[in-house]
Parts: structure tokens; C-alpha cells; sequence
């Protein structure tokens, strides 16, 4: 991902941009086909020496063009290059090049989402069945598997995948619709060959650039993955606590956590991916102040994509790969996640007991005053529920032994887990 965003892939791209240019102007007959040939053949570049003249000419593509008009001169073409940039504007170079850097770093970034996807899967399967408490507003509420939240985690991904996928294709379109979107030197259907030779779709209209709502959604779609990959890191942290310790981040041979206190394991990754997501999510508020600008260019964007484009892919990009590397090594421990299921001992199944009750005969209200008595009393004093329940007069007098049984049934709540997964994964809007 590095490698696209260097100077290097840079000025290929923009050099790319204009023989392809040049070479379909040449089959409408405006540029010599023997010119565009000896630039394809000839022309090349040194970003040192592009470096050296822009430091004179304070312009980055005036640079880059005569670097590479040096170039050809020193091939014996000097003659063909007064057909290079022939009939351009700056920015349908510099547009329709950055959007071959973010179809590279797309795919890049696409591939990393198909791996993480497909090891969520894959450990989601693992765990289908593995009961675990499930928790809201950090308490204990009712069981859940374990692979129920890892498939939860696979679904937000994939919903993901599917922004990006179409953020990115919203951005594979080139211009060169000149100095304010008119053609008033390049026709749309000289536009449109090149475009086609570059891989990119003609945008439909532009000003001197390229409507800058489509980076916004680029870069909120990679805010988006980074935030799924944070709720991923998030949870693991937490599972990983002393006092619940049900998972835990992968902790290598000769690791250390701490330097003062050596029994510590610490969920340091967890803890990087949390943080550089909102890094990401930062450069959002960026790349929408780049919608508006001047009339129909200015350059204010300009600086700002230089920062947010590679660094919110980099970053992406590496995040993506660590928590791949985190939920495939992740360690899991059910028989703590068992043992925290029943600490209390019944009381998670207090919901299905109250329905039972109210089944039974029993008002609502009155069932609920019933449960939650035996249960803050059981709450309070470290108490057994469901032995309180199974001596309990008034429940009793409605419930049969069986019927308390099928109450506080894990079988029971976790009987629709099967069906969950088969409508989650069965969904086929990913590759």
C-alpha cells in the first residue's frame, strides 16, 4: 500500500495518464501517430530531477512535464514532446492519475476485508454452538453464543465490504474536461478513449476537478471498516479483563507485558487498533470540508488528500491485517465463558421464567413483581435463583418441576442459533 501511494507510482500514474492521451488523440488524428509512439517509447522520468525544477517553478506537474520532455530530448525525441500535456489542464492529469491510485489501493484494501471476512466465518462456525453470556450495558442479560458474535461481527463487515466496494467504483472516473469542465480543448469523446484505455469511466460532468463527495465516501467507507475492526478490538479487550478472561489476543513466546510487573498479558494490539481507528475516522471531517470550493477549482483539497488518501489507506490497510491476525490467533477459553454463564446462579433466565409465569395464567405484572423479588433478593445477598424459584410458593402453584426446568433451559434460549447462522451466511452479496 506504501508503494502505491511513493512518488515514484505517482508520477507513473501521471505519466500513464498522459500517453494514454496522447495516444487516442492521435486516432482521432489532433496529435501525430508517429509522436505518440516515440512518447510511448521515449518518455520516462527522475523524480529527483522533477524534485529540482519544481523547486524553481513552484508547480508540480510544469515540473513533471519538463522532466520528462528532458527525457525524451536526450532519447533524440525532443520533437514529440510538444505533444505531451497537449490540450490539457493540470488536473485531468493529476484527477484521473490519483484515481489509478485509489483503484490499486481498493483492491489492496478489498482483499484484506475477503481474508478478514473469511476468518470470521471460518471461527464464527468454530464457535457456533460455545454458550456465552451475553451483556448489556456491561451486565449480564441472557445467553448468547459466542459464534453468535463473531457472525454478528462477519455481517458489519460485510456490509462494509459492499461501501467500499461501491465508494471505490463511484471513483474510478477520470476528466479531461479542462481548465472549468467546458472540453474546450480535449472533446468529450476524446475523453471518453482515454478513459477507456486507463480502465476508468468519463465522469459526467466536472469542473477543473472531479466532484470531491466521491473521496468523502471513500474515505467514510474506510471510517466504517476501521470502526468494525475497533468493535472487534474493543470486545476482545474487554473479554480479556482478569476478572472475565473468556478471550484473549494472541500473546507470543518471549513476549513480555509489562516492565514492572511480569504476569501481565496485556491486549496491546486490541488496544492499536482501537486507537489508530479514530484516525481514520478523523480524516472524514477532512475529505467532507474538500466538497466546497472555490467557484470551480481551487487547490485547498489538494494539500489535505496528499495526507488523508494515503495515510486513511495505509492505516486501513494494516488494521485490516491485525485484526485478521487477532481473530485468527484469537484464544478462547469456553469453559471460563461456562462459568461465568452461571455465576448467578440462574438468574440470567429470569426473562423466560417471567413469560412462562405469564403463560401459566399469572398477570404480567404480577409475575414480574414475583421474578424480580427472588432475583434482587438473589442479586443482593449472592443467593441461589433458581433454587429460590423451585420452593417458591406462588410459581410453584402454576409451574410443574418440568415446566421451572424448561424455564432456566440453555438448550431452550439458544434453540434458534442454527437458524441465525443460516440466515446470516446464506446472504451472497460478497464474493
Amino acid at each position: 500500500m506504501g508503494r502505491i501511494w511513493s512518488d515514484e507510482n505517482k508520477y507513473a500514474a501521471w505519466l500513464e495518464v498522459e500517453l494514454a492521451a496522447s495516444e487516442a488523440l492521435a486516432e482521432t488524428g489532433e496529435v501525430p501517430a508517429e509522436d505518440a509512439r516515440k512518447l510511448r517509447a521515449h518518455a520516462a522520468f527522475d523524480v529527483d530531477r522533477i524534485f529540482a525544477i519544481e523547486r524553481e517553478v513552484r508547480h508540480d506537474v510544469i515540473a513533471f512535464t519538463t522532466a520528462v520532455a528532458e527525457k525524451m530530448a536526450a532519447a533524440g525525441a525532443g520533437e514529440s514532446s510538444r505533444w505531451l500535456h497537449y490540450g490539457l489542464t493540470s488536473n485531468d492529469v493529476v484527477d484521473t492519475a490519483q484515481a489509478l491510485q485509489l483503484k490499486q489501493a481498493a483492491g489492496l484494501l478489498l482483499e484484506g476485508v475477503d481474508r478478514l471476512l473469511a476468518t470470521l466465518r471460518a471461527r464464527a462456525q468454530e464457535f457456533r454452538h460455545t454458550p456465552q453470556i451475553g451483556r448489556t450495558h456491561g451486565i449480564q442479560a441472557e445467553p448468547i453464543t459466542f459464534g453468535l458474535k463473531i457472525a454478528l461481527w462477519w455481517d458489519e463487515l460485510r456490509r462494509n465490504r459492499k461501501r467500499l466496494a461501491d465508494a471505490a467504483e463511484d471513483l474510478r472516473v477520470g476528466k479531461m474536461s479542462g481548465a472549468v469542465g467546458t472540453f474546450g480543448h480535449i472533446s468529450p469523446k476524446a475523453e471518453e478513449r482515454i478513459c477507456e484505455k486507463l480502465g476508468l469511466r468519463p465522469a459526467a460532468i466536472t469542473s477543473q476537478v472531479v466532484a470531491r463527495d466521491r473521496h468523502a465516501a471513500f474515505v467514510s467507507a474506510l471510517a466504517l471498516v476501521t470502526a468494525t475492526l475497533e468493535k472487534i478490538a474493543l470486545e476482545v479487550r474487554h473479554l480479556q479483563r482478569t476478572e472475565v478472561r473468556e478471550a484473549e489476543e494472541p500473546f507470543s513466546v518471549g513476549q513480555k507485558g509489562s516492565s514492572a510487573m511480569p504476569h501481565k498479558k496485556n491486549p496491546v494490539v486490541c488496544e492499536q487498533i482501537c486507537g489508530l481507528a479514530r484516525v481514520v475516522r478523523s480524516n472524514v471531517q477532512a475529505a467532507f470540508e474538500n466538497i466546497a470550493l472555490w467557484h470551480e477549482r481551487d487547490i485547498s483539497h489538494s494539500s489535505v488528500e496528499r495526507v488523508i488518501l494515503p495515510d486513511s489507506t495505509i492505516l486501513a490497510d494494516y488494521l485490516l491485517d491485525k485484526t485478521n491476525w487477532l481473530v485468527a490467533g484469537m484464544r478462547v477459553h469456553p469453559g471460563r465463558m461456562r462459568r461465568n454463564l452461571e455465576l448467578t446462579r440462574g438468574l440470567v433466565f429470569s426473562g423466560q421464567l417471567l413469560l412462562d409465569l405469564a403463560s401459566a395464567g399469572m398477570l404480567r405484572e404480577t409475575a414480574y413483581k414475583v421474578v424480580q423479588a427472588e432475583a434482587m433478593r438473589a442479586w443482593e445477598n449472592e443467593g441461589d435463583f433458581r433454587a429460590a424459584i423451585d420452593s417458591h410458593p406462588e410459581v410453584t402453584a402454576l409451574l410443574k418441576p418440568e415446566a421451572i426446568a424448561r424455564a432456566f433451559s440453555l438448550e431452550r434460549q439458544l434453540g434458534h442459533v442454527d437458524a441465525i447462522f443460516e440466515r446470516v451466511f446464506a446472504q451472497q452479496d460478497i464474493p
